[in-house]
């Protein structure tokens, strides 16, 4: 949502993902090209088929929800003034951050896992273009991608404690990201009144059928040349967390945020 050193972003004209490694060793009797073809499996799976059936069912869920967004007008003006910006979430809200974004068109940085295939995949079914990284590996071209994604007059997105924790734990490389870009970072916080959540190392949050869901969205963070990365990620982690206790309080009250049209997803309508 920095899950940020990206590969290739799809739709930029660069080449397409990675490639699983392939073994050319016999082990107990198992070919290389047996070792390959399960991977091929299995990036079938999580390229091809698992994603239109996870979007159906995101699509589903969201069209039970009631949602809503607080404090989107920064998002509009920023919009409206051809202003680009960094949109953060949580990984833990990824589901709801595909609601979540206001303008023309935005690259989300996502991990090279096969997990992240599956999800990568997923998002871009909702309009959102996927750049393939972490901040664990390299630095160098999430750099070269931020700076081709901006320019172009695209909005880019982190999930700054992706793409594996610890969970609500900015990771600086977001913070150095926009002191290099020169460009804010807007944080979105999400909660619903009634969710499962997954037993995963982020808790990852899905609201149930039916819920009442809000976005909360921060006001712009602007970070100077000299901050310190790891002083900039605790002001962002101060503000994620105060937008989470509004979020939390006010999920059910339907008099605060302004309703979210049933979109496709890559906007807020």
């Amino acid at each position: 949502m920095l899950g940020c050193a990206v590969g290739p972003v799809r739709g930029l004209g660069t080449a397409g993902g990675t490639r699983a490694g392939t073994v050319s060793v016999v082990v107990d009797g198992a070919s290389g090209a047996d070792e390959r073809d399960a991977h091929s499996i299995r990036d079938a799976l999580y390229g091809r088929a698992l994603p239109p059936l996870a979007a159906l069912l995101i699509r589903a869920l969201r069209s039970t929800w009631t949602l809503r967004v607080h404090g989107r007008e920064v998002l509009e003006r920023f919009a409206a003034e051809g202003r680009r910006y960094v949109h953060v979430f949580w990984h833990a809200h990824i589901l709801l951050g595909i609601y979540s974004y206001v303008g023309p068109q935005i690259v989300v940085m996502i991990s090279r896992h096969r997990d992240g295939e599956l999800i990568a995949k997923t998002v871009e079914r909702f309009g959102y273009l996927a750049a393939r990284g972490s901040t664990t590996e390299g630095g160098s071209a999430a750099f070269r991608e931020m700076v081709q994604s901006v320019r172009a007059g695209r909005d880019i997105c982190f999930t700054p404690d992706g793409p594996r924790g610890p969970a609500r734990k900015v990771q600086p490389g977001t913070i150095a990201a926009a002191r290099a870009l020169g460009i804010p970072i807007v944080p979105v916080v999400g909660a619903a009144d009634r969710a499962w959540r997954l037993n995963s190392w982020d808790r990852f949050l899905v609201p149930k059928p039916g819920a009442r869901v809000l976005l909360a969205c921060g006001e712009p963070l602007f970070v100077e040349r000299g901050e310190d990365p790891e002083t900039g990620a605790a002001r962002l982690e101060r503000e994620m967390e105060a937008l989470a206790v509004f979020a939390a309080a006010h999920a059910a009250d339907l008099s605060v945020g302004k309703p979210v049209g049933r979109l496709a997803g890559g906007r807020v309508g």
